[in-house]
């Protein structure tokens, strides 16, 4: 039986006018993870990513770190949804920038309200697809690794909501479930999969292995 590893990106840049940049943090991150994976003789048979900035630079972070060169397959179905539309859906008005602790909960309120609304059906945000459709793209990634890949260890670097989307389709969750899972999940971090031709099992979730020692405590972002 094999493994796939979902990683998130490493922290971006929230609150900037391009988000789909990594941190300097973020890079940190990402080589870190590679490191870490270099001391445990991790080797990957495939990598999977989706077609965004930030995950492409999270990869080329964890590929320094493990000193590998990688030949990625990406995949749009693994790229993020479009939180400033969805926020723009049922808040029209414009918002300050989250530059404050009560503005970045605002947001993040906006937003899971946001999401409960497009998986329901209730909202069609701007330029977005159906939330049917976006979690479709994410059981196409899944379905690729179980039948191309099983008894293989299979990297996938992509963001917050299809890998909490990919955690609810192999456990059921309801929506609301699947939303909470979304905002817990921290840059970096990994989550494994158990993978055979006929089936895909939660082992870890939201994990951060490689910033475990106290001198990476400050290391441990969330956006």
């Amino acid at each position: 039986m094999g493994t796939l590893y979902l990683v998130r990106h490493g922290q971006a840049s929230f609150g900037a006018d391009d988000y789909d940049q990594l941190s300097p943090r973020g890079r940190q991150q990402a080589v870190r993870l590679g490191e870490h994976w270099r001391t445990q003789g991790q080797a990957f048979d495939a990598i999977l990513t989706g077609t965004l900035r930030r995950h492409t630079q999270t990869l080329e972070g964890i590929a320094e770190g493990l000193q590998i060169t990688p030949e990625p397959l990406q995949m749009p179905g693994l790229n993020e949804y479009d939180s400033l539309a969805l926020i723009r859906a049922i808040h029209p008005q414009p918002l300050p920038k989250p530059d404050t602790p009560e503005r970045y909960r605002q947001h993040f309120r906006l937003l899971c309200d946001a999401l409960a609304q497009w998986m329901a059906g209730v909202i069609s945000p701007q330029g977005m697809p159906s939330w049917d459709a976006f979690a479709g793209g994410v059981r196409a990634a899944l379905d690729h690794v179980r039948h191309q890949h099983a008894g293989h260890n299979v990297l996938l670097v992509s963001s917050g909501g299809p890998i909490a989307a990919a955690v609810g389709e192999v456990l059921g969750t309801a929506p609301e479930v699947t939303i909470a899972l979304n905002m817990r999940i921290r840059n970096s971090a990994v989550t494994e999969f158990s993978v055979s031709p006929k089936r895909l099992m939660l082992q870890t979730f939201n994990t951060l292995p490689h910033l475990n020692g106290r001198e990476h405590a400050d290391w441990v972002t969330h956006a």
